[in-house]
């Protein structure tokens, strides 16, 4: 893929707003834009968090068209006995973590709520572009996969 960049492309690590000069070539960034052929015209660029989900072997255009199904998908460790819809909605501290963990991984959408699963992971719900929609967090805060 081709990156355009224009004078109004914005540039983000992590949490906060950088220049064009954050990023370096090797590293992963998600670029949210309008697509032509192998050109993407970045409106964003987000330089991904060292130790993100994201890997030469996951990162991949994920295109997105308005009223049209999102692109399915999943990187890293799904619980195994995860069902969506199953597990107890939590709040506070533990939430609070898990929501930060998943943001820091997937910067640029939201979190609405933070499930805890059975085996004592939780499943932060994300709100984003296309992709993902559910981040999953171990115990530990660290996430491991998302789909």
């Amino acid at each position: 893929m081709t990156i355009k960049e224009t004078s109004a492309t914005t540039y983000h690590k992590q949490a906060s707003a950088a220049s064009a000069n954050a990023v370096t070539a090797g590293e992963p960034v998600l670029v949210l834009g309008t697509t032509s052929n192998t050109t993407i015209t970045a409106a964003q660029v987000t330089v991904e968090p060292a130790g993100s989900a994201y890997t030469a072997s996951s990162a991949a255009v994920v295109p997105f068209r308005q009223g049209a199904p999102a692109t399915s998908r999943q990187a890293g460790q799904i619980p195994a006995d995860y069902t969506e819809g199953t597990g107890t909605i939590v709040s506070g501290t533990a939430a609070d973590k898990a929501t930060q963990a998943a943001l820091a991984a997937y910067p640029g959408g939201l979190a609405d709520r933070v499930v805890k699963l059975g085996n004592g992971d939780y499943e932060v719900h994300y709100i984003g572009v296309s992709w993902p929609h559910h981040v999953f967090v171990n115990q530990d805060f660290k996430v491991i996969g998302a789909d």
